[in-house]
């Protein structure tokens, strides 16, 4: 986790992890791919973007921990604790979704979007992760980098006054224990700060997973 004045400073949160070999270039190149349409279609509709992607982005945590789970099974082994640890993640993810929906209020085209989207990276993300865990953790982490990007326009936006900077949806106030007369400003903190601690463990998970190959 990082503390609330680490949160603030965009300088130590946003990185990038430079890939080491092919497999961590094709996960970045996959990821700067995706957000080619991310920027297109969404532009600077910060809101409408993170309902689409909060939903993709809590794919990864469910199947990883269910692969995890079924894993350790087999092998009749601890899961070492990252089956609790990637379905705490698809959590978070998914309270973030819910908080952008009070927020940005999707269309019904955007919530198609959902669907489709979801459907889609949900059967790719499995066989990914499947057959090549190192590479769905990286391909996480790498949209995990995008998304502290996108979070970070997103709060200069507001900051700039071109964003309202609106109530703070209470769900968003619940779950984060923001003070009752938080703004959207102190949920984009939030939400960033966690973004940032989902792409430092996805990394690390990955290099895991390459020295013990």
């Amino acid at each position: 986790m990082h503390n609330i004045s680490t949160a603030e400073d965009p300088d130590a949160l946003i990185h990038h992890t430079p890939p080491t070999d092919l497999r961590d270039r094709f996960a970045l190149r996959l990821v700067k791919f995706m957000r080619i349409f991310a920027d297109k279609f969404f532009a600077k509709r910060y809101g409408h973007r993170a309902v689409v992607l909060e939903t993709v982005a809590a794919v990864p945590g469910m199947v990883g921990g269910m692969l995890q789970h079924l894993k350790a099974l087999r092998r009749l082994r601890d899961d070492e604790g990252w089956v609790r640890e990637l379905l705490d993640e698809a959590e978070n993810e998914r309270m973030h979704l819910m908080t952008f929906i009070k927020v940005a209020e999707p269309s019904r085209l955007e919530r198609y979007l959902i669907i489709a989207g979801q459907g889609v990276f949900f059967n790719l993300y499995f066989l990914l992760y499947l057959f090549a865990p190192r590479t769905a953790h990286r391909v996480v982490a790498y949209l995990e980098e995008e998304a502290v990007i996108s979070y970070t326009q997103y709060l200069e936006e507001v900051d700039a006054g071109r964003v309202p900077n609106i109530e703070a949806p209470q769900i968003a106030i619940d779950y984060w224990k923001l003070p009752a007369d938080a703004r959207l400003r102190e949920v984009i903190v939030a939400v960033r700060a966690d973004e940032a601690g989902h792409r430092d463990r996805n990394h690390e998970m990955a290099n895991e997973l390459a020295s013990s190959a």
